[in-house]
């Protein structure tokens, strides 16, 4: 190669790899705003599956120091996320706001009974699950009755199935995009690089020497990128946030973290094992290929 040559060419891989951390951060950055909007849609079916509950009616003459009691028993159980002691002064304020009018003037007394208002766990909140605790409160001899909306259970669950598995299928198929997408750009650098493989090859380098600088850069590569595309979602998340504070409540920290990591991971891996099998090709192909 001529020293006129020579800048030419180093400007060209400089380009090359300049392309392919911008290339690779951007598919990342899809990747992760994604995941970002799986991780959401998965919290808040979560709470939305926490809001489903029961109503558990006390039988009339138990002592308030009972419905404490069980109260406390309950929060210990495990399916159990959170329960509220509904007193019956409260119970007819409650009634008395939605039907708009004093039933219990109308009447001359409170005909409610006290109750225990009870939030089940996501994972709990199913048909099966909530049939065997609704069983398991009906043996309590202090329970009369117990409510809960056994049609919107199904609404729910079966929606959140079919949601969740039509983001698995977009999932199942961004990843493919970015793996195709990546590999390409990739290969494109490489092929930038495919004189100077040769001229290494012909002054007696093995394929390991050759291969190792070039797998350790495609890893840095990966992590800048994904670095990059991680620094895009936090700005993300952070303006989403000015304007929905909402979202706050769906953050989950270890989900979060996870995600960081798969992002750095998916990244490094991708662009590893996309140069090695680029830089095998090259090392194994005739000359006059070359410059094609």
């Amino acid at each position: 190669m001529s020293q006129q040559e020579e800048p030419y060419y180093r400007r060209r891989i400089a380009t090359a790899q300049l392309t392919t951390v911008i290339s690779i951060t951007l598919v990342l950055f899809l990747m992760g705003l994604f995941g970002l909007i799986m991780l959401h849609a998965r919290m808040l079916s979560d709470y939305v599956r926490e809001n489903i509950g029961f109503s558990i009616m006390i039988r009339e003459g138990v002592k308030e120091s009972g419905i404490l009691q069980l109260k406390k028993t309950l929060d210990g159980k495990y399916y159990v996320k959170s329960s509220e002691y509904i007193p019956r002064e409260r119970a007819a304020e409650k009634l008395k706001s939605d039907l708009g009018e004093d039933f219990i003037g109308f009447l001359g007394y409170n005909p409610l009974l006290p109750g225990i208002d009870l939030r089940i766990k996501a994972p709990y909140a199913n048909a099966d699950s909530l049939y065997r605790i609704e069983k398991q409160l009906l043996a309590n001899p202090e329970v009369k009755e117990v409510f809960y909306q056994k049609s919107l259970v199904d609404a729910i669950n079966s929606n959140i199935e079919k949601i969740s598995l039509i983001l698995l299928g977009f999932s199942a198929i961004l990843l493919f995009i970015a793996i195709v997408l990546i590999n390409n750009t990739i290969r494109l650098s490489v092929y930038s690089k495919r004189f100077i493989i040769r001229s290494m090859q012909l002054v007696g380098a093995t394929e390991g020497f050759i291969r190792r600088p070039l797998l350790v850069r495609s890893i840095f590569h990966g992590g800048i990128s994904a670095f990059f595309a991680l620094l895009m979602l936090m700005l993300l998340v952070y303006f989403a946030l000015e304007q929905l504070p909402e979202l706050l409540e769906l953050q989950d920290p270890m989900m979060l973290i996870a995600l960081v990591f798969f992002l750095f991971l998916l990244g490094a891996f991708i662009s590893w094992i996309s140069t090695w099998f680029a830089v095998r090709k090259y090392l194994r192909i005739r000359t006059d290929l070359l410059y094609t």
